[in-house]
C-alpha cells in the first residue's frame, strides 16, 4: 500500500490484505539498513488473523520516499503522522532494534492511543562503537559485514522464514546493500546508527507509556545483548507496566532465525492484549 505521508510517497506492506478500518491495526518497524521485508512471516500471520498490518518502509529508505530521519524523535513523529493519514485512532507498535525505540518514543507520545508495545532486540543506551560508525560512513560494505557476523546465531534459517535453505546471512548482506543504495543522497547505514546512538529518551519514554509492554530478546544476541535491555525492563516493572520479556535462543535477526518463536510471542501479546482492550 502506498500513501502521502507527510507530503511524500510512503510504503507500507499490508500482509497482502486490504486496509479495514474496523480491524485493530498494528504498525512494524524495521530497523537500521533494513526495510519492510524483515517481518514478512509475522506481518503475513497477522493480516490473516485480524489485523490491518502496516510493515513501513521508513521515510529514505527503499520503496518510501522523504528525508530519512536523522533521530528516533523523528521517526517517531513519523509514525505518528502515517497514523494521522490513515485515521487511525489506536495501534499497536512493533519495533526492531532501532525500530524499537522508535516504536518506543512513539508510543510515549500517543499515550492511551498506543494499545500495545512490543520491543524485539532492543536495548537503552543503544550505543554504536565508534568504530562501527566510522565504517558505517567510510566502509559500509565492512561494517555490513561486521554487523551480520555479530547479529546472527546461525546461517541457515527455519523454512518457515524466506524458505528452505536460505543462506540468511547473505540474505542480510544483500538486504543491506539494496537498503544503501535506495538512497543516493544520505548514508541511511551511518544516520540510522547516529540516530540510535544520539538517543537519549528511553527511559523517561518507557514510563510514559500506557500500554503493555512485551521485550523479545535473543539469548545470543551481540548487537544488543539481552543485559542491555534491563535498565528499560526495569523501568518498566517499577512505573507499574504490565511487563512481559520473552527470551529465544538466537542472536539479534529474531523474525528470521526464530521464526515462529518470534510470531508466538507477539501473536501471545497482541492477541490476548486486545481481547482485553
Amino acid at each position: 500500500m502506498r500513501l502521502p505521508v507527510n507530503g511524500h510517497d510512503t510504503y507500507c506492506y499490508t500482509g497482502g490484505r486490504s486496509f479495514d478500518p474496523t480491524l485493530p491495526t498494528a504498525v512494524l518497524i524495521h530497523g537500521v539498513l533494513n526495510d519492510h521485508s524483515v517481518w514478512a512471516m509475522q506481518s503475513r500471520w497477522l493480516a490473516n488473523h485480524g489485523w490491518n498490518v502496516l510493515a513501513v518502509d521508513l521515510p529514505g529508505h527503499c520503496r518510501s520516499a522523504g528525508a530519512a530521519p536523522q533521530s528516533v524523535e523523528e521517526a517517531a513523529d513519523f509514525i505518528i503522522a502515517l497514523l494521522d493519514a490513515l485515521g487511525v485512532e489506536r495501534a499497536a507498535l512493533v519495533g526492531h532494534s532501532w525500530g524499537s525505540l522508535i516504536a518506543l518514543e512513539a508510543a510515549s507520545r500517543m499515550k492511551a492511543r498506543a494499545t500495545h508495545l512490543a520491543l524485539v532486540g532492543t536495548a537503552w543506551p543503544m550505543k554504536v562503537s565508534p568504530a562501527l560508525l566510522d565504517a558505517a560512513l567510510n566502509a559500509p560494505e565492512t561494517a555490513l559485514r561486521m554487523v551480520n557476523v555479530y547479529s546472527r546465531s546461525t546461517l541457515c534459517a527455519p523454512p518457515s522464514a524466506l524458505g528452505p535453505g536460505t543462506w540468511v546471512f547473505g540474505a542480510q548482506m544483500a538486504l543491506g546493500r539494496r537498503v544503501l543504495a535506495s538512497n543516493p543522497e544520505v548514508n541511511v547505514f551511518h544516520r540510522g546508527f547516529m540516530a540510535c546512538d544520539q538517543y537519549a529518551g528511553g527511559e523517561a519514554a518507557i514510563v510514559n507509556v500506557e500500554c503493555p509492554v512485551l521485550f523479545v530478546l535473543g539469548a545470543q544476541d551481540q548487537m544488543t545483548t539481552p543485559k542491555a535491555a534491563q535498565i528499560l525492563v526495569a523501568a518498566a516493572k517499577q512505573a507499574g507496566k504490565t511487563v512481559t520479556v520473552r527470551m529465544l535462543p538466537v542472536g539479534h535477526n529474531e523474525m528470521t532465525e526464530a521464526p515462529e518463536e518470534t510470531l508466538a510471542a507477539l501473536r501471545d501479546f497482541l492477541v490476548d492484549r486486545h481481547d482485553r482492550i
